[in-house]
């Protein structure tokens, strides 16, 4: 029997491409909360944050559960997915998008505040004094300074949406080709006695959990020397 076989394949590429897109969705909604949340001041910022946090404490399932009733055909996304004629979001890759976009969401968000906080005001008090427009201070100062947290958040936000299995088995399920992905995979192979695809399923998380880890360490020590 083959073991890269056209399904785990399959997977495979469904993984990385509902990792790659949900990433790039996380980094343009990410920056400008957390840049909204370095610099406002009052109660409510940490109301904000709090709520932006929620699924680092929620059990998946119960945020999945949420997500399949406002993804599905009586929710939100019953009424979006009517613009094209579908009748809901749920058990679409679609659907996986918006679930992994808000469940990674705090692994994004946090590091870019971090770095836009770590800056302090100095450099923004300059760009001012140089007559700087607000976005050309934002996207010629404050972003490349910020560029530690940018990069921390989005190795985060990858690895996160390539990882999580409670929540995509929830609104995605087990569909091959369209809302299987690695993780419902291997649970699908030791389900059906599979071991040999989920072993190698399973080394191959485990190496890139690895690389993940010793991307974070570097990207650590490059800022810390930096800093100083």
């Amino acid at each position: 029997m083959e073991i890269w076989s056209a399904e785990i394949r399959q997977s495979v590429l469904l993984t990385i491409e509902l990792a790659a897109i949900s990433t790039v969705i996380l980094l343009v909604l990410a920056t400008p909360l957390a840049w909204w949340l370095a610099r406002a001041r009052g109660w409510w910022t940490e109301i904000v944050a709090s709520v932006v946090a929620l699924p680092l404490v929620l059990p998946p399932t119960v945020l999945g559960f949420y997500l399949l009733v406002l993804l599905g055909p009586d929710g939100p996304g019953g009424w979006i997915a009517q613009l094209w004629g579908g009748r809901t979001l749920a058990f679409t890759f679609e659907g996986l998008v918006i679930g992994s976009v808000v469940y990674s969401m705090p692994f994004v968000v946090q590091p870019i505040r971090n770095a836009f906080a770590a800056m302090g005001e100095r450099p923004l008090e300059v760009a001012a004094t140089l007559r700087a427009s607000p976005s050309r201070t934002f996207w010629t100062v404050a972003v490349p300074l910020a560029r530690p947290g940018f990069l921390t958040g989005a190795v985060l936000g990858f690895a996160h949406t390539v990882g999580e299995f409670g929540l995509v088995l929830m609104i995605g399920g087990n569909i091959p080709g369209r809302t299987k992905v690695l993780s419902v995979a291997i649970f699908d192979y030791v389900e059906t006695s599979r071991w040999r695809e989920a072993s190698m399923l399973a080394g191959l998380m485990v190496i890139f959990a690895f690389a993940v880890i010793l991307t974070m360490t570097l990207v650590d020590k490059r800022a810390a020397r930096a800093a100083a």
